[in-house]
């Protein structure tokens, strides 16, 4: 994808990493090895991936942006299972590290942390596991709205414009206010 882009347009100025899929909730009791995998693997192990190949781009321009879809479940305990939930932690972690250390590269790297947003993602989940979806969706009651993909697509902009320039390396949550509650 990246040399695609190097090859089409030159250079890449702004990564966004926007790949994800769910867990079907299932708890840490009953978690397989491997959901586990694939769940990292689209939604942790691709962003530093994609991360990876852009920094030396980056690094030798002094200049770039990296925009992390992440999660209110990154952010919170239990917004699904237990793999999901670990994978949108890992990520914000990610998120943070690449942000500071390369600040002074002019690289900045940040996240979004949506809330419920009327997306395809659902099509991911096959068979919820009735106990972990149970606890998970305990305080969806709680949630304001579902959003829509292009009020996060405004986020990731902002993110990646000049204007956030002193924004780095920290997760802005666009959720309607539910982490808030």
């Amino acid at each position: 994808m990246i040399d695609t882009a190097v090859a089409t347009f030159g250079t890449v100025d702004i990564l966004v990493n926007n790949a994800g899929i769910m867990d079907n909730f299932v708890p840490a009791g009953e978690l397989t090895d491997d959901l586990w995998e694939r769940v990292f693997a689209v939604n942790t192990t691709g962003p530093m991936r994609t991360i990876r190949k852009v920094l030396p781009l980056y690094t030798e321009k002094k200049s770039g942006v990296i925009v992390n879809i992440a999660s209110a479940g990154g952010l919170m305990g239990s917004r699904a299972g237990a793999a999901y939930t670990a994978s949108k932690h890992a990520v914000i972690g990610l998120t943070k590290n690449v942000g500071y250390q390369y600040a002074t590269l002019g690289i900045r790297c940040n996240a979004i942390a949506p809330g419920g947003v009327n997306t395809n993602i659902g099509a991911s989940m096959t068979a919820p596991n009735p106990f972990g979806m149970e606890r998970a969706m305990a305080g969806i009651g709680t949630n304001p709205r579902v959003g829509e993909p292009e009020e996060i697509a405004r986020v990731a902009l902002f993110l990646a414009s000049d204007d956030a320039s002193f924004v780095n390396g920290t997760v802005v949550a666009a959720d309607a206010g539910w982490m808030a509650y």
